[in-house]
């Protein structure tokens, strides 16, 4: 019988959605769940943006560019000058979502076998991508006891190796809310100079920054520009998760050659995310302000419940909409999975992401989980109720 291949049987599952039977079917007995565990917003998707899906007239949905539309590429030329970032058309790719945009990236610069830096815990699919393309993770571990800053030089210099070539960040993080600032991304800078390394950094969160105005980005680094690259989306910060679209941004030219090349075997990508996404581009800086303001709102009222809740410990988040809870549990995974099928409280229970999952050091991240907190003041002050609760009857506390 033919089997599957070991890369198959190695991909993890999601520690984002595996519980997904284990909620539906705590909503088919009546209880309502609280779903913090995905980075799903509640926040409508702009109305310009629907309407202007609704007005296409397409008359045949052809293949755009495989780079991606120049007047979406020019679009968010224009964007990121608001941030100080400073690039051409020619220097940014539309992908898949972030997602493809990493992938593409890894295989762009990565040969099987080598190896790239991730402090840790980081967004699960890393592992996943890099798993997929033959690349080596070398977790680099950051503490909830300093809030999981940067580790320090000297802790990345120990993991560097003949087959390293990349280090990669996530800021503002996912799953820990954490931001890089300018001086934590110049150290970094200064290693990967003295090291001849890529920096990938994945900024899909920039306006989620709740210390200034927006979060710092390895694209303004000085003297670097042959190894950044930014991965980017417009999926959490116009509320269009379904919409697919990403982007890879760097000005080394053989970089984003080398990329065009993948993006040319999967051919284009979406014609009608496109369009979507150029006409949210279009957003006030008003849009953006409010939408931080209300997320910044729902940090303080989860930071705000967190602290009634005795004998654990949580991260306070600097951007994105994430937090990391440490708890006094016996397993991160077994507790999500009672919370969704042994527990309610006043019909409810809360589905949260499991913290082993954005870990690849064996054994890391069992007593935590991840709190998305991306649902009205109301619903998060009950799931916090709920958390309290079941905390005191969870038959493997500790």
């Amino acid at each position: 019988m033919a089997k599957i291949s070991d890369r198959g049987v190695n991909m993890p599952l999601s520690p984002i959605r595996k519980l997904n039977p284990l909620a539906e079917q705590a909503r088919k007995e009546g209880k309502y769940v609280h779903q913090l565990n995905i980075g799903q917003p509640d926040i409508p998707t702009p109305e310009w943006a629907i309407q202007d899906l609704k007005d296409t007239d397409f008359k045949v949905v052809e293949y755009s560019p495989s780079e991606g539309e120049l007047s979406l590429r020019e679009s968010f030329v224009e964007y990121y000058k608001k941030y100080d970032i400073n690039i051409t058309t020619d220097e940014i790719i539309i992908t898949y979502g972030a997602s493809e945009a990493l992938m593409i990236i890894l295989l762009s610069c990565l040969n099987p076998w080598d190896e790239v830096i991730v402090p840790e815990p980081f967004y699960a699919n890393y592992s996943s991508f890099a798993g997929a393309a033959d690349i080596t993770v070398k977790p680099i571990s950051s503490s909830i006891d300093d809030n999981f800053a940067l580790p320090s030089i000297a802790e990345f210099e120990k993991l560097i190796g003949p087959r390293t070539k990349a280090i990669l960040i996530c800021s503002p993080n996912n799953p820990t809310g954490y931001t890089y600032s300018r001086e934590e991304l110049d150290e970094l800078r200064k290693i990967c100079v003295k090291y001849d390394l890529f920096l990938i950094s994945d900024e899909v969160y920039r306006e989620f920054y709740y210390d200034g105005d927006y979060a710092p980005s390895v694209m303004e680094l000085q003297e670097f520009e042959d190894k950044a690259i930014m991965l980017d989306s417009a999926s959490k910060r116009y509320s269009m998760c379904g919409v697919r679209i990403g982007a890879i941004v760097s000005k080394n030219k053989e970089v984003i050659q080398t990329a065009l090349k993948f993006g040319q075997a999967r051919l284009s990508p979406p014609r009608f995310g496109q369009v979507a996404v150029e006409s949210a581009l279009k957003a006030s800086d008003s849009y953006y302000a409010e939408v931080k303001q209300e997320y910044e709102k729902r940090k303080d009222v989860l930071i705000e419940e967190l602290a009634k809740i005795p004998n654990i410990k949580y991260s306070h988040p600097y951007g994105a909409f994430y937090t990391v809870v440490k708890l006094p549990i016996d397993d991160d995974e077994k507790f999500c999975s009672w919370m969704l099928t042994d527990f309610e409280y006043e019909g409810e229970t809360v589905m949260f992401a499991p913290g082993n999952g954005f870990y690849v050091t064996p054994g890391a991240g069992k007593q935590e989980i991840r709190i998305a907190y991306v649902v009205e003041e109301a619903k998060l002050r009950s799931a916090m109720k709920c958390l309290h609760e079941a905390l005191k009857v969870y038959p493997g506390r500790i």
